[in-house]
């Protein structure tokens, strides 16, 4: 093929130009026509560009397009995957049982894996162990898990400094210092179950705790356990309990037991029976509790005689703690508390409020203390006077007076 024509359309014209101005054959019409005809070529030329790139991003767009097609075909030609439980492990071999239709399978381990007994794996058809999964967990329990502190020190809660002691024996005590025990040769207590009546601290204690020991802090309610399906109850205690040991060391906190832990009766009815069946596990897993596996479980209720006598033995529950209502000194220090950052005027007299408030549990107290708070918020004032205190009092009793009246509900 000649250099000529490898030329472009704009080269040939341009030639073409200069062997006519050469000859002196070139008049001005032609030259404003050969002109012409090179802007066209030019505007031509970058059409072609434009197109030809558009082209080359339409064929990358199909390329990734089959690509992606390729991948789901091979993901839909790819055999299925079965989960199987490893029974026994022996000299490079497993005993697994299938899901489903319970085949039991001696199988090789492979060198890159290493397998429990009690794992769940990963097998293909020819039931070789592919990979391993992660134990199945209800995701309500791991919701369950407190990953923030509460903020609560032990200094925040007054008028309990013998339940503090016991509380710290039985549960602080063996996740921090497990060597005392060791050293006297006695087993720490397995489970604190606090009753008392409502508002006397006993989940301000647990959050106190969840604060200041270095553990997994996993808090859950009575009435969660409760479950509309059968089985479902009892599958999510054994759940929470199994993450209690997996995430060791570890406090599992039970407000409220009352709710899934009273004395076992049948009425007939499904709900009952499902409600006993949760409470069976319950009793189950805390019976298999391990007192060396750095588990320890704190329980609270304010009806304590409405709890299954199973519930109650040592064993269970070692340690069953009562939460009273402050005394006159308790109630002194839970002012103290509650009014740390409040602006106290010079005539408040914490010990008067104290003898006055017999009775009141520490809940009571920090409405009054509020209550205080927003008497002075109204008359737009910058201190908190005895009167706005005394004014709380008479509005926090009466209010009390008038939900225990029996006459309340016609009023």
């Amino acid at each position: 093929m000649s250099n000529s024509s490898a030329e472009s359309p704009i080269d040939n014209i341009s030639s073409k130009i200069k062997t006519q101005i050469e000859s002196n054959s070139l008049d001005e019409k032609d030259v404003e026509t050969l002109l012409h005809e090179i802007e066209l070529l030019k505007v031509n030329n970058e059409n072609m560009r434009a197109k030809l790139l558009e082209a080359s991003m339409l064929a990358n767009n199909y390329l990734e397009e089959t690509s992606k097609l390729k991948r789901q075909i091979e993901q839909l030609t790819t055999p299925p995957l079965f989960i199987a439980t490893v029974m026994e492990v022996d000299n490079g071999t497993a005993l697994i049982r299938q899901h489903g239709n319970n085949q039991e399978v001696v199988t090789k381990i492979p060198a890159n894996i290493n397998v429990e007994a009690g794992m769940r794996v990963c097998v293909n058809a020819a039931f070789s162990i592919i990979s391993i999964i992660s134990r199945a967990a209800d995701v309500r329990a791991q919701v369950m898990e407190l990953i923030n502190s509460p903020g609560i020190d032990y200094d925040m809660i007054g008028g309990l400094d013998d339940v503090l002691k016991e509380v710290i024996e039985s549960v602080e005590l063996p996740l921090v210092e497990p060597e005392l025990f060791e050293k006297i040769g006695i087993e720490p207590p397995t489970g604190v179950l606090m009753y008392g009546a409502p508002g006397t601290g006993k989940t301000l204690i647990a959050k106190a705790v969840a604060s200041r020991a270095n553990a997994t802090f996993i808090r859950m309610s009575g009435s969660d356990l409760v479950q509309k399906f059968v089985g479902e109850g009892a599958r999510l205690v054994k759940d929470v309990f199994q993450m209690a040991r997996d995430k060791s060391p570890s406090i599992l906190f039970i407000d409220e037991i009352d709710a899934v832990g009273g004395m076992r009766t049948h009425d007939g009815t499904t709900g009952s029976a499902e409600v006993n069946r949760t409470m069976l596990q319950l009793l189950a897993e805390m019976d298999g509790f391990d007192a060396t596996r750095n588990v320890k479980v704190i329980a609270a209720t304010n009806r304590i005689d409405l709890l299954d006598p199973a519930l109650l033995r040592p064993g269970r529950f070692d340690r069953v703690i009562e939460v009273p209502l402050p005394d006159e000194k308790g109630r002194f220090e839970i002012f103290k508390i509650h009014t740390r950052k409040m602006n106290m005027a010079e005539d408040v007299d914490f010990e008067k409020l104290a003898k006055m408030t017999n009775g009141l549990s520490g809940a009571d107290i920090k409405i009054i203390t509020k209550e205080a708070g927003m008497f002075v918020l109204r008359r737009r004032g910058d201190s908190i006077k005895m009167q706005d205190l005394l004014d709380a009092y008479e509005k926090v009793v009466s209010e009390e007076e008038e939900q225990t009246s029996p006459y309340s509900m016609f009023a």
